[in-house]
C-alpha cells in the first residue's frame, strides 16, 4: 500500500481564493477592508520566513497589512505597548506576535494584553476556554487547518479513533478539542504515554505534532490510519558535503519513507500543513472583521 498524498499546496488555495473573494465583497457592500498585523521581536531566520509569507499572502487576497519588525533587545514594555496600540486602531481586525519571542518577554503577558477579538492565532484564555465549552471562536490556525485537511480527505469524521502526539496549547489541546466537536474518540498522548507506539498503532487518525524529527515510525501506524504531520524541523542535508558546510533539509515528525507505504492518507512536509496554517490566519482575519463589524450574524 501507498497512501495517498493530502495535497497542502492544493486545499490552501481553495481556502485562499474563498478568502480572496470574501475580501472583495466586504470592501464592495460594506467598504470594509480586513487588516492584518503581525509582530516579528527578533531575527529568528523561520520566523522571518513565516512573517514574509503571511505578509504577502495577506496582500494577494487584497486584506490591509501591516507588518512590525522590532529588534531583539525590545522590552516586554514596549512590545505590550505596540500590542495594545493595534489594539485600538480601527483599521486592524487581527494582531499576530510570532512566537517565539526573545527569552527576556513573557509569552503569557503578551497574550494577556491581547484584544481576543482580534486573536486570529486563538491564542487568549478567552478564545481557548470558548473552543473548550464549544462556542464560536477564533481558532488556532494550525488546528483549523489540519480539520479542514481531514474533511475534505475523510468527510464525515464520526466514530473514527484519534490520537493526537503532542499536548501544545497551539496545537496539540485544540487539534483533541476539534477532533471531539467532530465526535472522534480522541486520546492525547504525550512523551509520558506508556507504549506509545501501540497507542499510536489503534488510530484511524493520527496527528503527530511532537516537534520531533521522523518519530513516528512505519511500525507505529495501522494500515489504512490517515496521518496528519505537523511537524516542520530542520536536520542536517542527506548529502554529506551539503551536510559538512551546515546544510539541512525539512523534515516533520513523521517518518515519511516508511509511514507512505502503509497509511491509506499522509500530509507531506514541506507541502502539507504548514501551508494551511497561513491560508487559515487569513481566514481567521476576515472572520474577525465581519465580527467587529457586527456582520456575522
Amino acid at each position: 500500500m501507498t497512501a495517498q498524498i493530502i495535497d497542502g499546496k492544493v486545499l490552501s488555495e481553495v481556502v485562499r481564493t474563498r478568502v480572496t473573494a470574501e475580501v472583495a465583497r466586504l470592501m464592495r457592500e460594506h467598504g470594509l477592508k480586513p487588516g492584518l498585523a503581525v509582530v516579528l521581536v527578533g531575527d529568528d531566520p523561520a520566523s522571518q520566513i513565516y512573517v514574509r509569507s503571511k505578509g504577502e499572502q495577506s496582500q494577494a487576497a487584497g486584506m490591509h497589512s501591516v507588518t512590525h519588525r522590532l529588534p531583539a533587545e525590545t522590552t516586554e514594555e514596549a512590545l505590550i505597548a505596540l500590542v495594545r496600540e493595534l489594539n485600538a486602531d480601527p483599521a486592524i481586525h487581527g494582531v499576530l506576535v510570532q512566537f517565539p519571542v526573545p527569552p527576556h518577554i513573557r509569552q503569557a503577558k503578551v497574550l494577556e494584553a491581547l484584544d481576543p477579538a482580534k486573536d486570529v492565532d486563538g491564542l487568549t484564555i478567552a478564545n481557548a476556554g470558548r473552543l473548550v465549552s464549544g462556542l464560536p471562536t477564533l481558532t488556532p490556525c494550525t488546528p483549523l487547518g489540519c480539520m479542514i485537511m481531514l474533511r475534505e480527505t475523510l468527510g464525515d469524521l464520526a466514530g473514527k479513533s484519534a490520537v493526537v502526539v503532542g499536548r501544545s496549547n497551539l496545537v496539540g489541546k485544540p487539534i483533541a478539542l476539534l477532533l471531539l466537536q467532530a465526535n472522534c474518540t480522541v486520546t492525547i498522548a504525550h512523551s509520558r504515554t506508556v507504549d506509545l507506539p501501540a497507542i499510536c498503532r489503534g488510530a484511524d487518525i493520527l496527528v503527530a505534532a511532537t516537534g520531533q524529527p521522523q518519530m513516528v515510525r512505519k511500525s507505529w501506524v495501522k494500515p489504512g490510519a490517515t496521518v496528519i504531520d505537523v511537524g516542520v524541523n530542520r536536520v542536517p542535508s542527506l548529502d554529506p558535503a551539503k551536510a559538512a558546510a551546515g546544510g539541512t533539509r525539512v523534515v516533520g515528525d513523521v517518518y515519511f519513507p516508511g509511514v507512505v507505504n502503509v497509511a491509506g492518507h499522509i500530509t507531506p512536509v514541506p507541502g502539507g500543513v504548514g501551508l494551511m496554517t497561513v491560508a487559515c490566519l487569513l481566514d481567521n482575519t476576515v472572520t474577525a472583521a465581519k465580527r467587529i463589524a457586527g456582520l456575522d450574524r
